[in-house]
């Protein structure tokens, strides 16, 4: 009697405990990486998460697994942040909302700077899928230019070159502030070059 292949089996899903177990662990990375830098522990994000250092490991087998998952959910957050901006707000509102997000994200990402550049693994900021980061706010920033609004001379990149150009001054919160008042500056100020 000849035996039947059997079917092939199409990967199983992530059972949902696991999938929150995965998010819960990377929130806590962020939040632990953001605070003590190269100085945290795999050891402390899963018991901060209150998860087995067994569990961590599944999920993520060496640190810089770990690194890479908090930093493309980062990227990934400012990419989603921005497409909701784009469909809810005005085209020169959804611009500032963006580099208003951007600031975020940057100081998330200084925050994670030295862990970043402890590993001899480059990144680079992109989503899961999709434009890269230029490609994003030269549509953002062409689109506000088509309501006649504001315009820009020059390459869309100098908006997020100066907004990070701020952010490399200083650390904390009040630096932080002063970047997203220099986007309503920069705002302003192409609404300027528009009249």
């Amino acid at each position: 009697m000849k035996k039947t292949p059997a079917p092939p089996t199409s990967p199983r899903k992530p059972r949902a405990d696991a999938l929150r177990n995965r998010e819960l662990l990377v929130a806590t990375a962020r939040e632990i990486f953001a605070q003590k830098g190269a100085a945290a522990s795999l050891e402390e994000i899963a018991k901060s998460a209150g998860v087995g250092i067994g569990t961590l490991y599944r999920h993520f087998p060496n640190r810089d697994d770990m690194v890479d998952a908090v930093y493309q959910a980062e990227s990934d957050e400012l990419f989603k942040s921005v497409e909701r901006f784009s469909a809810k707000l005005q085209p020169v509102e959804a611009l500032r909302a963006s580099l208003r997000q951007f600031v975020d994200y940057m100081e998330i990402k200084r925050g994670m700077g030295e862990i970043l550049k402890s590993s001899a693994k480059p990144r680079t900021l992109k989503p899961s899928g999709g434009d890269s980061l230029q490609d994003v706010f030269e549509k953002l920033l062409r689109r506000a230019e088509a309501t006649g609004e504001i315009k820009l001379k020059g390459d869309p990149m100098d908006l997020l070159r100066a907004v990070a150009g701020v952010l490399t001054l200083n650390t904390g919160p009040a630096n932080c502030i002063g970047a997203k008042h220099l986007v309503d500056v920069l705002i302003a100020g192409l609404k300027t070059t528009a009249k």
